[in-house]
């Protein structure tokens, strides 16, 4: 039995936490903050109940997983997950509506055909068939094992079977995501379908690469799923639950100050107050500029292994409580597309980058009566994409997220009538509260990783070149993302018991 310390009381460390104790380790968790589930948080005001992170779980099988494999109770008899049908409404800038059934190839084909023209649906069908092919091709290397030592085959291969395209004398292949949508699908409805997939997770539909395209594979693949009764920080719970009833320890309020080695090898944990904790391995689930300062500046990686990432999107996310009950039928998901796609990705990526053009909001409208305080409320969570921090949350920066919060709302109101007359009151969460919650430089949301573009959305691997100290989490392998967190925990439990020699779940 070795000691264990997992710093981060996140997914992904929670994960590997309940994975190693259940190994058979002494496991101890020190979170910094006074509550577990890192980027899945709540908040409570007037009998209202708030997700503050990701409102739904794409791919729970990877959570199903978990509990399998660390207790005899299976993750449905611990939360109630629900899957959302109509997994999502989408209203364009030409005010085409379209409503997508969950998990229905055939299904979404059908609707996409009914609102966009004939040949329409087809052409996504198509497309969700190449995105398949995309997903057989990465899953094991992105998901399930270890990163390759010879991760550069990963960043220069593309995956997705573009489909040639001629202009006047050349043949050429979409190699981007916005070139998916432009030369494969040939609709801009279509096109901003596939690019909110990016803007989802922070990335840039036009250097994205073109296999981004098993994140909505994934969607329609496997479905979304809701956990009714609180959202999906009752997800979080049950994790935590877990880990207690397989003996981890949680020392809240515990911040690290440094992890202490000798002969390259990590030997504990020290504390802000100088206390060291003996440990054999340490799982660090924090972020990168975080676990530098932790190892007094020191790299964590050799110079030829993939480096973290640093800089990205991040999360405006404004909390609405509303008179008025859910209306019958109401949508779980809409998502309302921006007017001025180019506006969007250059506010966000380009030059612009830091003014305000309209964004693609996605409004959340569970169905959930533990969300409210009574049948006569609604709780409804509005969310973009938008530019990190940058230089610290400073008045002109605090200004400047309260406008886009209003822009948001103006925006949301294109899919809820009469949303600013139904308006009790809004809570604003910035990049500065994510910051906050997870310790990311500037509230920068971390991607999933993916494969090809040189390998700029590849994660450093979760073995480092200090003996016994592993990463986990968004910020290492396989990156963000809730299913990429709990895969993470799963690697780095395999590393941990099994060694080096560890090739992943089959």
């Amino acid at each position: 039995m070795a000691r264990i310390a997992v710093i981060g009381a996140g997914m992904g460390a929670m994960a590997a936490a309940a994975r190693l104790a259940v190994a058979g380790h002494r496991v101890v968790v020190h979170e910094r903050t006074g509550t577990y589930g890192g980027a899945l948080g709540r908040f409570e005001r007037d009998g209202f109940s708030f997700d503050t992170g990701p409102g739904l779980l794409p791919l729970p099988a990877v959570w199903r997983d978990l509990f399998v494999k660390t207790g005899k109770e299976p993750l449905e008899s611990l939360v109630e997950l629900v899957q959302v049908d109509p997994s999502s409404r989408h209203v364009f800038a030409d005010g085409t509506e379209v409503s997508l059934p969950n998990a229905s190839r055939a299904g979404v084909v059908a609707a996409l055909d009914a609102a966009l023209g004939p040949s329409a649906g087809q052409r996504w069908g198509d497309f969700l068939v190449r995105a398949r092919e995309t997903w057989d091709r990465t899953r094991r290397p992105l998901l399930e094992e270890p990163l390759w030592p010879n991760w550069e085959v990963l960043a220069e291969r593309e995956p997705y079977p573009s489909v040639p395209h001629k202009r006047l004398l050349r043949t050429r292949r979409a190699g981007t995501l916005a070139e998916v949508g432009a030369w494969e699908l040939r609709d801009a409805r279509l096109a901003a379908l596939l690019d909110g997939h990016a803007l989802a997770y922070g990335l840039d539909p036009r250097t994205a690469p073109a296999n981004a395209a098993v994140l909505p594979y994934m969607e329609y693949a496997f479905g979304v799923w809701y956990v009714r009764g609180g959202g999906l920080r009752e997800l979080a719970r049950a994790v935590y639950e877990r880990c207690l009833a397989r003996r981890v320890e949680f020392r809240f309020g515990s911040e690290i100050a440094g992890i202490v080695e000798k002969d390259g090898r990590v030997v504990g944990v020290e504390s802000a107050e100088g206390a060291v904790t003996e440990a054999e391995f340490v799982v660090s689930g924090v972020a990168p500029g975080v676990l530098d300062r932790l190892r007094g500046g020191a790299p964590v990686r050799d110079g030829g292994e993939v480096g973290p990432q640093r800089g990205g999107a991040s999360r405006l996310t404004v909390l609405l409580a509303l008179r008025g009950g859910r209306p019958q039928g109401t949508v779980h998901r809409t998502v309302v597309h921006a007017r001025d796609a180019r506006a969007e990705s250059d506010s966000l990526f380009g030059a612009a980058s830091g003014t305000a053009a309209e964004p693609t909001v996605t409004v959340l409208r569970p169905d959930d009566p533990a969300l409210v305080p009574d049948a006569e409320h609604e709780a409804v969570t509005l969310s973009a994409a938008v530019p990190a921090l940058g230089g610290g949350p400073d008045r002109d920066t605090t200004e400047a997220f309260a406008q886009r919060a209003e822009r948001l709302i103006d925006v949301a109101g294109r899919a809820v009538p009469g949303l600013r007359d139904r308006l009790l009151w809004h809570e604003v969460r910035t990049p500065a509260d994510v910051a906050a919650d997870t310790g990311a430089a500037d509230g920068v949301v971390p991607a999933p990783a993916l494969a090809g573009a040189s390998g700029r959305l590849l994660h450093p691997a979760n073995g480092t070149r200090t003996a016994g100290l592993f990463t986990v989490g968004g910020w290492s392998h396989p990156g963000g993302g809730l299913p990429h967190a709990g895969m993470s925990g799963a690697l780095v439990a395999g590393l941990v018991v099994e060694g080096p020699e560890f090739r992943g779940s089959r």
